[in-house]
């Protein structure tokens, strides 16, 4: 029973020093990440600047993962060279050796003091900024806590025989450990958690010093696999990236495990305190990585090219949705809307190539419009679960306000890309099947209404990113022109088929099938005013006007 708590002791730490570490990523961020990102972006101008960039920023955030993708993002929207990208890479790797030296300084008192500040430094503030470095600072005290209690818990484990026994199997079995140490960093997505567990079993004399070096060395190649992973659905660049540091670091832990020996007598000549030789070979391990390879930034991103090859087509899918700054929900929610505009952008060209196919009919238009809906589909497919994962995490009102609102506009975007393709471009197929043309005013009718659901688009747009009351008044006034147009075409219609005019019969129902299915489009347009409007207080909850019969008996109620 005995062994079983300490058992549930060691993981609930463990548990704790990883939630310590996410509570300091998630506070910097939110309370940093715009000027972190940008300040990463500037700070390449060659690749000494790069290096302490990638250093300062896995200092503040204490996890090189986070780091390395958003690296690799901005090296797949090409604001950072490829080369110096990587230069942050190993700067990254650095710091997180850094953070494992300060994370093992014996202060029993700085934890205390950290959960204290960070507790009432997130109570008192009233900003995102405030709060976001109260999270940071409670964080680390966590982290503190943490190591303490695994110290704690493993003190005892010197004198156990089945610890002793596993141990010294995995002295024997260099390969194992070193896969061991790199699946725990994995699963962990840190490479600086796992080494500082390392570090406190080597205090307690539970593993000897190469085998630390050993498990330091599987944490280093593991730690370098999420990242990848990350950005597997980003560009070539992020995934060139992310795939030359998980070499760099998989080529130094072999060689680290094969010198283990070495390595260990080495530096118990100058560092007597295991606990300090492990700390000190995940320095040594990161400081060579960067000395051989910082020189050798371009070999290795022309082997990342041959690796992963630009595909011969272009990537379709999401381009600005950005998994780095979920924790950072401004960010997010602005890349979010970003590539909502960018839908919208794909809508518009299908709205203008419907129009185009029933000027000049032709068999290609289906086509090109398939092609873009298939776009439009992906790209809000991802948006959805973009949003949804950003909704998991902790949003003000005015975010969650504003995912909603791009959530919205998102699916109708999607709504009208599905009238155009099955609606339009179906009307505008059968116009050149069947060889038919509409009468001049029925095609100046139909032209005038499309002109003006451009026009709609394009301030939907607008309202879409500026939120302004004023313009979505205008696009919801332009919604009501676009009925009167509508039944105005109609009223006309009907009437030259009356008339018994040739081009009016034979196209009545195609022209209102267009009808329709412009005033539908304009409706799905409009509803992006609908939650501005609402929120000033402009918006009745229904426009009949009220019954003078019902009038006096409401009064009486």
């Amino acid at each position: 029973m005995y062994s079983t708590i300490q058992l549930i002791n060691l993981l609930g730490a463990g548990a704790l020093l990883l939630w310590g570490l996410r509570l300091i990523k998630t506070g910097v961020m939110r309370a940093f990440g715009a000027s972190l990102r940008l300040w990463i972006a500037k700070g390449t101008g060659n690749r000494f600047t790069a290096v302490l960039s990638g250093i300062m920023a896995t200092l503040a955030l204490q996890s090189s993962t986070a780091t390395a993708v958003i690296t690799a993002s901005f090296a797949s929207n090409g604001a950072i060279n490829p080369r110096m990208a990587q230069a942050v890479m190993l700067g990254a790797n650095v710091g997180t050796s850094i953070a494992a030296v300060i994370l093992s300084l014996d202060v029993h008192w700085f934890a205390s003091a950290m959960v204290l500040i960070g507790v009432s430094i997130f109570q008192m503030s009233n900003y995102a900024r405030g709060k976001g470095i109260g999270r940071a600072v409670l964080g680390l005290g966590l982290m503190l806590l943490a190591l303490q209690l695994v110290g704690n818990v493993t003190g005892p484990l010197r004198q156990s025989e089945v610890m002793i026994a596993v141990l010294s199997g995995l002295d024997d079995a260099p390969a194992f450990a070193l896969i061991l140490a790199a699946v725990l960093a994995f699963v962990a997505s840190s490479s600086l958690a796992v080494v500082l567990f390392v570090a406190l079993l080597a205090s307690a004399g539970i593993v000897s010093p190469s085998l630390a070096i050993t498990l330091v060395a599987g944490a280093n190649l593991g730690g370098a696999i999420p990242p990848l992973l990350a950005v597997l659905g980003e560009g070539v660049e992020a995934r060139r990236l992310t795939l030359a540091n998980l070499v760099v670091r998989a080529l130094g832990a072999l060689t680290l495990t094969i010198f283990a020996q070495p390595a260990a007598t080495l530096l118990q000549a100058f560092l007597p305190d295991d606990s300090m030789l492990t700390v000190a070979a995940h320095i040594g391990f990161n400081l060579a990585l960067l000395v051989v390879f910082l020189p050798l930034l371009g070999p290795i991103g022309k082997l990342a090219a041959l690796a992963v090859p630009k595909p011969a087509t272009p990537e379709r899918g999401a381009n600005y949705l950005d998994d780095s700054v979920l924790d950072t929900p401004t960010i997010a929610l602005a890349t979010a809307a970003r590539e909502t505009l960018r839908v919208s952008d794909i809508v518009l060209r299908m709205l203008q190539g419907s129009l185009d196919a029933l000027r000049k009919p032709g068999p290609a238009a289906r086509s090109i419009v398939s092609m873009l809906d298939d776009d439009v589909d992906a790209i809000n497919q991802a948006i959805k679960l973009y949003l949804t994962r950003l909704d998991q995490t902790e949003l003000d009102e005015d975010d969650a306000r504003r995912s909603t609102e791009i959530m919205g506009f998102a699916i109708n975007l999607e709504h009208v890309g599905d009238i155009v393709e099955s609606g339009l471009v179906d009307v505008a197929t059968k116009i050149a099947k069947r060889q038919l043309k509409f009468s001049p005013d029925g095609l100046a009718e139909i032209v005038a209404l499309y002109e003006k659901t451009i026009t709609n688009m394009q301030l939907s747009q607008t309202v879409f990113m500026t939120a302004d009351p004023q313009l979505a008044r205008q696009l919801v006034a332009a919604k009501v022109e676009v009925r009167r147009l509508e039944a105005q075409s109609a009223k006309a219609h009907i009437q030259r088929v009356r008339e018994r005019l040739p081009a009016s019969v034979e196209t009545s129902s195609l022209h209102l099938d267009i009808l329709r299915d412009l005033k539908r489009i304009n409706a799905h347009l409009a509803s992006v005013a609908y939650p501005i409007l609402e929120t000033k207080g402009e918006l009745d909850e229904s426009r009949l006007r009220p019954d003078p019969a019902l009038t006096p008996r409401i009064a009486s109620e």
